[in-house]
């Protein structure tokens, strides 16, 4: 059964740490941003002593890391955790961490992309509900950020379910190089691949990571599951479409209760007819549901869901989406 853990309340203190790449990489005006964006909604922010450090592989040593993520869960002053970004290279802590120290103190952990590794494999090792959401980079972005912070505070700061609509606009781009130079897109909605309704755990994340963590005992049980899953610009149609042949190889795949896919970047050149393409070619999907250009993934913005909590989706003529348990 999964455990939830306490949501944030005004005057919590937030650790940010860096389990995968280094926060080196963040600029001292983006993380002005970010600190004034958590100042202004309440929240405190605190940083994990090897949060900046970094090495030729742009992370920091296993040692570093594996301390940081144990210090802020067992730090009891610490309500939440929150990654800095995301990266290339979480997996390297999963056979060291003390599942123990998690399970006497759950707490809310959030983050995505590489982050995905160590968001799964907590829910595999604990049956703690952990998050898929922004870093703390992502608060750094001065514009087009009213939507994910609404998410996040919905899905963090609240217990009631909450309906997820689709973004009037989005963006791909490199924000953070030039904060005043930006151009949003209008978003087209949802595509419905497959109609359907289904009801389920949560389970996900950026897809090629996920696949990481298959036949291993830090992959979740995905029996019954809603499979959340997105992939990032270097997922072209050929790579995407081997990352989801590689989850419906998966012994309990047929299990599955249906698929929530998260918006494209445009360099993936993954465009709605290629996705639909894409899944009419799997026998295996053809009776599965299936919803597509839901606000997750490596655009902005993003909501925030939990992995381990239950949604409740209708993909059709009045498609929905709603979180229930967070």
């Amino acid at each position: 059964m999964s455990l939830f853990p306490e949501k944030l309340r005004i005057g919590d203190e937030i650790r940010v740490i860096s389990p995968s790449r280094s926060m080196s990489i963040i600029s001292k005006d983006v993380r002005k941003i970010a600190n004034d964006r958590f100042e202004q909604i309440g929240l405190k922010l605190s940083f994990s002593k090897n949060v900046d450090s970094v090495d030729k592989f742009y992370s920091s040593s296993v040692e570093n890391r594996i301390s940081d993520f144990e210090d802020a869960f067992s730090d009891t002053n610490v309500k939440a955790i929150l990654t800095s970004i995301g990266g290339f290279n979480s997996n390297q802590l999963l056979d060291q961490i003390k599942w123990q120290i998690i399970k006497n103190n759950p707490k809310i952990f959030c983050g995505f992309s590489d982050i995905t590794l160590l968001s799964n494999a907590i829910l595999a090792k604990t049956d703690l509900v952990t998050y898929s959401g922004p870093h703390y980079s992502s608060f750094g972005m001065d514009k087009y950020f009213d939507y994910s912070l609404n998410y996040f505070k919905d899905c963090l700061m609240s217990d009631e379910p909450f309906n997820v609509y689709p973004s009037e606009y989005w963006t791909d781009d490199q924000w953070f190089l030039d904060q005043t130079k930006r151009d949003s897109i209008k978003n087209d909605g949802w595509q419905v691949i497959h109609q359907g309704e289904f009801e389920g755990k949560i389970i996900g994340g950026n897809l090629s990571t996920l696949n990481m963590l298959k036949g291993t005992s830090f992959m979740p049980d995905i029996k019954g599951a809603i499979m959340f899953i997105e992939d990032d610009e270097e997922s072209l149609s050929q790579h995407f479409d081997r990352s989801l042949v590689s989850l419906i190889l998966h012994p309990d795949f047929s299990k599955v209760k249906g698929l929530v896919i998260g918006r494209f970047q445009k360099s993936s050149k993954i465009s709605s007819e290629i996705l639909a393409d894409i899944i009419e070619s799997k026998r295996e999907l053809k009776n599965l549901p299936i919803i597509a250009n839901v606000d997750f993934g490596h655009s902005s913005p993003i909501i925030t869901f939990p992995i381990g909590g239950e949604a409740q989706v209708i993909a059709g003529n009045n498609s929905s989406i709603k979180i229930v348990k967070h």
